[in-house]
């Protein structure tokens, strides 16, 4: 066997070999063995024609037919029972609980936290002899790990921190592990050789054990140890919240004269007592001057030294100076004057003190009346403490009211062109078009609603004269045309072009709620009472029974319902409408002409002479 020289693939796969592999120098697809022919079955090329088992017969008398998967799963289709799909199908995957939660899905971020503390040994202290250390325990309930940290305490020079790093903790006894039921208030807890005293716990702690009705026991006081209580008077020391005792103070005194020292003065005195302590008040000043306006301040009393500072409380956007101060700290005197002799002795004018700032009263600022409003809680507690004086009586309320702008009426109309483009006029600098209801156009287009009415003045001569009053709903336009009469001495024709006309009752333009048949309206100085309508507006009325109510058979019904007990309204024979407003009337029910008509068109019928009645019994059913 000799060795080749590869430099390529094909080399490489002839290294070993004298001959090139099967298939190199053509193509690397693996060649089909079968193949299905419509005369007979399947064929093995390698193997050559043989017998084929009935399942592959049927095979491939199926694959004749494109389509024959669809048909029968069509064929199965009828004979397969519904499958119900339960409510988990319907949860998305990502929400679905299981019906068991385990612990960790049951119990996430439930944390069960306890208080307690334990005695450490303390040597070489002659102080103390032991040590109480406080810790909380946190249980994790997902995974029944256990956690505890210690909390830091001011230069005690113990690394405190994370006690026990978080893990299952097994028991004294090697039974299990440390769980819920090993923790109860009032009891002890063992862990890793060291004792526990649980004094507490949290309040969800506490709602646990109670859903699951435990009693957790009631917390105790934490236990203090002698080094903790003199911690505590030592910092109650340093902040001047203990007082000095007669016998130190006169040592003090006494050391200071023998070093030569002079004795701390007053000023000094207070400094110490009080230093970091501001009160704090909130005042106002009305400036009365040309374009002056209420001033705002925050008013900082300081206790060490009796001075005040006063700086301004600025709004927002409010355009004044950035720098708030409005009174530098210094001594605030009720009486303040300029001495023009330097070396002139003058009284100082009164220092204001703390007794001198009380809230609801006001002080001199250099000729202003401040006003004080309010303070804050620590003052508050200073002078209820010191000189029993509720400062929280007297609060003013300074919130500004509402401002109610006075809105000037536009002028009354010229009689120029249309009311609506004269009050653009006064509204913009470039007047636009008055806006039309669009939609109304498009739906209420080309309506005509005709009213018939005759003029009532009183004038002899105008008692025949007839009037066709005329609504146009789309764009809410009104027309007067009068009929001609022959010999009537009035000549026939426009009596108002179409127009917004105004209604002198209601001061608002004619809309089609103020003409039904039976009422008088104003038009031209003229009363023009409706005695009719036409077809067309009775029907376009009687579609719309929600707007108008006298043209709903229905409601006009309901209106006669306190009739029922009248004989004649259960007449087969009819009701005379004249009667039937007689009738209404006695009973307290107003009819008006228009709903006579409407119950005329839905309950009438002609009597043999053909005068229209109205059916009384149908009235009654349909109330």
């Amino acid at each position: 066997m000799t060795m080749k020289k590869s430099i390529s693939l094909p080399g490489l796969m002839t290294l070993g070999a004298n001959n090139r592999p099967r298939g190199l120098d053509v193509n690397y697809a693996k060649k089909p063995t079968l193949s299905f022919r419509l005369t007979h079955g399947a064929v093995d090329l390698y193997r050559g024609p043989g017998g084929a088992s009935a399942d592959a017969l049927k095979a491939a008398e199926l694959l004749r037919n494109p389509g024959w998967r669809q048909k029968a799963h069509a064929d199965e289709e009828p004979n397969r029972p519904a499958t119900p799909k339960a409510v988990e199908d319907l949860v998305p995957g990502n929400m679905r609980q299981p019906r068991v939660a385990p612990a960790w899905l049951k119990h996430d971020k439930q944390v069960l936290r306890f208080y307690g503390y334990f005695q450490e040994h303390v040597t070489e202290r002659p102080d103390e002899n032991s040590r109480y250390r406080q810790v909380s325990i946190m249980f994790y309930m997902e995974d029944g790990t256990l956690g505890m940290a210690e909390p830091k305490v001011e230069n005690s020079g113990i690394p405190q921190g994370q006690f026990l790093k978080r893990h299952r903790v097994p028991r004294e006894d090697g039974n299990g592990f440390i769980g819920p039921d090993d923790f109860r208030c009032g009891t002890t807890v063992t862990v890793y050789g060291r004792t526990y005293k649980i004094t507490g716990c949290d309040r969800f702690t506490r709602w646990f054990y109670e859903e699951n009705g435990i009693d957790v026991g009631e917390d105790e006081p934490m236990v203090e140890d002698k080094w903790q209580q003199s911690y505590k008077m030592t910092k109650m020391a340093e902040r001047g919240q203990i007082p000095m005792s007669c016998q130190a103070m006169d040592s003090k005194t006494y050391g200071q004269f023998m070093v030569g020292q002079p004795p701390a003065d007053l000023r000094m005195s207070q400094f110490l007592l009080n230093d970091r302590k501001v009160l704090r008040f909130k005042a106002y000043w009305d400036d009365h001057t040309l374009y002056g306006c209420r001033l705002y301040f925050v008013i900082h009393y300081y206790l060490a030294d009796n001075t005040m500072e006063i700086n301004e409380a600025h709004s927002r956007n409010s355009g004044r100076a950035t720098w708030p101060v409005f009174f530098r700290r210094g001594p605030m005197y009720k009486r303040n004057a300029v001495n023009a002799y330097p070396g002139m002795l003058i009284s100082d004018g009164g220092l204001y003190m703390p007794e001198d700032l009380r809230v609801g009263d006001s002080i001199n600022v250099w000729g202003r009346k401040v006003v004080l409003y309010e303070c804050d809680d620590f003052t508050q507690k200073f002078y209820k403490e010191y000189m029993d004086i509720d400062q929280a009586v007297n609060k003013i309320d300074v919130s500004e009211k509402p401002i109610r702008h006075v809105k000037l009426n536009p002028p009354p109309h010229n009689g120029i062109g249309s009311p609506e483009d004269s009050l653009i006029n006064c509204q913009m600098i470039q007047p636009k078009p008055h806006k039309q209801d669009l939609a109304k156009m498009m739906v209420l287009s080309g309506e005509n609603l005709r009213f018939e009415a005759k003029m009532v003045n009183g004038e002899p001569e105008d008692e025949c004269r007839r009037f066709v009053i005329a609504y146009f709903p789309d764009t809410d336009r009104t027309a007067v045309y009068e009929i001609p009469v022959r010999n009537s001495g009035h000549m026939g024709g426009k009596f108002r072009e179409k127009a917004k006309i105004m209604n002198p009752d209601t001061g608002k333009y004619f809309c089609l709620k103020d003409l039904y048949v039976g009422t008088t309206v104003n038009i031209c100085s003229q009363p023009l009472q409706i005695i009719r309508a036409d077809e067309h507006c009775l029907q376009f009325l009687e579609s719309r029974p929600a707007e108008y109510p006298w043209a709903d058979p229905v409601s006009c019904a309901q209106k006669l319902k306190s009739l029922a007990e009248e004989p004649e309204m259960h007449e087969e024979a009819g009701i005379d409408p004249d009667r039937l407003k007689e009738i209404a009337a006695s009973h307290g029910v107003d009819l008006i002409d228009h709903e006579v008509i409407t119950l005329l068109r839905a309950f009438g019928q002609d009597t043999p002479s053909g005068q229209p009645v109205v059916h009384g019994p149908t009235l009654l059913r349909a109330a």
